[in-house]
């Protein structure tokens, strides 16, 4: 016995004697590998779920432009009637402003289309809509620029509108094809047998329509 341990306890100078097994550094090394991967995990959900949450807000906020725009139309006025070819070029214009404003995180190829509808008390549609279809550049021009989608589909035409009692609801959606910006679709895919590259994420806003000056 060292001079170090000779004057301690049996059971410390044991026990400080006793090297560790090579059992105990491998279970050492399982409960690390075990442990590292699921905070890794962790850590990664956060990290794309807060990256996730900024491109949902900034959907919202678009639709919010373009059902508030929709609204303060109405069904026309005598600067801007009814029958106005592309009629809801300035609805989609507002919803591209936000879209494709400076430090917004979305890619704007990612929507397909944005679709302006009649809703019903709940949001839902009445099956009277409008589509417009991702057309990058191939739009109406409104304010000078050209917009990214063009109208493929006219189903609630605007002099039918209501914007006097009872009036009309107006809804905005679109769907939008959120991309991974970590590796967590990838880890996803690994344990449910294929890879996820994009979330699909869907918004909506729905405003009565304003009365407006004849």
């Amino acid at each position: 016995m060292s001079g170090r341990l000779a004057g301690w306890p049996l059971s410390i100078r044991s026990r400080a004697a006793r090297p560790r097994t090579f059992g105990q550094r491998g279970q050492s090394v399982v409960e690390f590998s075990i442990v590292v991967p699921v905070f890794l995990l962790l850590l990664l959900g956060m990290l794309e779920f807060g990256i996730a949450f900024t491109h949902d807000q900034t959907l919202t906020y678009a639709t919010r432009e373009g059902a508030r725009t929709g609204a303060s139309l109405g069904n026309g006025s005598a600067g801007y009637p009814c029958t106005t070819p592309n009629f809801d070029a300035p609805i989609v214009a507002a919803v591209e402003r936000v879209l494709e404003s400076p430090g917004s995180p979305i890619d704007i190829t990612r929507i397909s289309t944005i679709t302006v509808y009649r809703a019903k008390t709940d949001g839902t549609s009445t099956g009277s809509a409008n589509v417009w279809s991702l057309d990058v550049g191939g739009g109406p021009t409104v304010d000078g620029r050209a917009l990214d989608f063009k109208e493929t589909l006219t189903g609630w035409a605007p002099c039918s509108r209501n914007n006097g009692v009872g009036a009309d609801a107006l809804g905005v959606s679109l769907t939008y094809h959120y991309p991974f910006q970590t590796s967590l679709g990838g880890i996803i895919g690994f344990f449910g047998g294929s890879s996820w590259s994009s979330l699909t994420m869907s918004d909506k806003t729905v405003m009565n329509l304003n009365p407006t000056n004849q």
